[in-house]
Order: C-alpha cells, then sequence, then structure tokens
C-alpha cells in the first residue's frame, strides 16, 4: 500500500541524480538516464558528420553514437584528454532505431540526490539551444539538457546518410 501512494504522490523525495563534468558546465541527469560510464577509446569519425557528431563507438555490441554537447551548444571543442569519459545515455524513445546515445565528459560523474527543496530553476541564466534548463542545486550551477532534441538532430543526421 506504501509503495502505491509513493506513485500516486505529486511530489518525490529525492531523485537519485549524476552530475557529468562538461567543459564549461555540469549536466545534471537522473540516474536512470545513465546506462554506463566507459573509458575514453574507440571513437570511429564518421564521414561528413557536423562536427557535434564525435563519431560512433561500440558498446556491447552495439554501434552508439557519440556527441558533444558543447559544441551542439555552439561553445569550444571540448578536448579529449586521460579524465575525459564517455557516458552511455538511454534514450528517450522517440525512435525504435535509436537505442543509446553517448556523451564525451570531462572527468568522472558524481552521485547526487536530488530534492524539491534543493534545486531551482535559473530564469535570469540565458539557456544554449540543446538545454532544457539551467538550475541551482545545492549551490551549483547545473544544465539540465534537452535529451529529446540532441536525439532528433542524430536523427535527422542519420536520416540524411
Amino acid at each position: 500500500m506504501r509503495a502505491k501512494h509513493q506513485i500516486e504522490s505529486d511530489s518525490y523525495q529525492e531523485v537519485a541524480s549524476l552530475l557529468v563534468p562538461l567543459n564549461e558546465s555540469l549536466l545534471l541527469l537522473p540516474n536512470v538516464t545513465v546506462a554506463e560510464i566507459v573509458p575514453l577509446g574507440g571513437i570511429r569519425p564518421v564521414a561528413h558528420a557536423p562536427e557535434w557528431l564525435l563519431g560512433h563507438i561500440n558498446w556491447r555490441e552495439q554501434d552508439v553514437p557519440i556527441v558533444s554537447v558543447e559544441l551542439m551548444n555552439g561553445q569550444q571543442r571540448p578536448e579529449q584528454s586521460d579524465r575525459c569519459r564517455i557516458a552511455v545515455l538511454n534514450t528517450t524513445g522517440i525512435s525504435d532505431s535509436l537505442s543509446f546515445m553517448a556523451i564525451l565528459t570531462q572527468g568522472l560523474p558524481r552521485l547526487a540526490r536530488v530534492t524539491d527543496s534543493e534545486i531551482a530553476e535559473r530564469d535570469e541564466v540565458d539557456k544554449a539551444p540543446f538545454d532544457e534548463l539551467v538550475v541551482t542545486w545545492a549551490g551549483e550551477q547545473a544544465v539540465i539538457p534537452a535529451l529529446a532534441q540532441i536525439e532528433q538532430a542524430y536523427l535527422e543526421f542519420a536520416e540524411q546518410c
């Protein structure tokens, strides 16, 4: 009975999340969005791809596109260093042909327990094109990315190939 009450409630206790470091910002993603964090390596370039499509990786015997959120948002190209990792993300389901996408991170993500009382939207901060929200959580500014929009951009490119 208790679980049913929690599901039907409009409020939540906390959302297990990850703070994912990029060049100039942090992404805030629910844990369920991130399938796995893997070491950097094995990126295969894609011919005639937009700059933000860094290539594809082979992950669990699947071809997964890897994108740069920074380049999608008009920022500088991220450097690839020993700190970098690849975050493989579950997609939102807008297309059956795309189960996973990946992003390049600038370090290891860290856990965040997000509660309603600790997070606030930053209305005064301009959002980049592929940002859903800019928020403050526990005193840190973070970006909630527009994942469906990122997926759609990749799907539009893939249709042209």
